[in-house]
């Protein structure tokens, strides 16, 4: 029993520290690119190995965004989700127009894609914008200003494990501002 906690307890250490390789903090550069480098982990974090599928970006024809009650920090709260619903997140090392979260970061984190011209949609009244910008990682959709992303640590809809991880990545919710 106490090889199982301690063997349990090695493993969310070693996918933390991945996530946060991959997510770590990025300081802006005078880079004249407006990239910013990111560097890829050594290892990709597999959640389950039988039955979860490898993270790739959340695409859809016109980026549809529900909205959804969820548990967040043990509060419930209405929160922005995929076509899917699946949690979207942002992170704050972003800014509005360029993703910080590159590379091995958005195998953690799948940005939000839109493909075609149009705006994203949703299927609710939202009262911010909702737009989509061309980042490193495509056409990313952004809500108020916030590029949006999901995270391959939740494997359902209603769950919002990256809530708080590494003090960068949030829950999106209706009333970001």
């Amino acid at each position: 029993m106490l090889y199982g906690k301690r063997t349990a307890l090695i493993i969310l250490t070693l996918f933390f520290a991945m996530a946060l390789v991959a997510c770590g903090s990025s300081s802006p550069s005078a880079s004249s690119s407006g990239s910013t480098p990111t560097a890829a982990p050594t290892t990709a974090p597999t959640p389950t190995p039988t039955t979860a599928p490898t993270p790739t970006p959340t695409t859809s024809s016109t980026a549809l965004i529900q909205t959804a009650t969820a548990t967040v920090q043990g509060k419930s709260e209405t929160i922005l989700t995929d076509a899917q619903g699946k949690t979207l997140y942002y992170f704050t090392s972003d800014t509005p127009t360029t993703s910080a979260c590159t590379g091995g970061c958005a195998q953690t984190w799948p940005p939000l894609l839109a493909s075609g011209s149009g705006a994203p949609t949703s299927s609710t009244m939202l009262p911010g914008k909702l737009t989509a910008v061309a980042t490193a990682n495509g056409n990313q959709v952004e809500y108020n200003g916030h590029l949006l992303y999901t995270y391959a640590g939740d494997s359902g809809p209603g769950q919002t494990n990256g809530e708080g991880l590494f003090g960068k990545w949030f829950v999106a919710t209706p009333d970001l501002k």
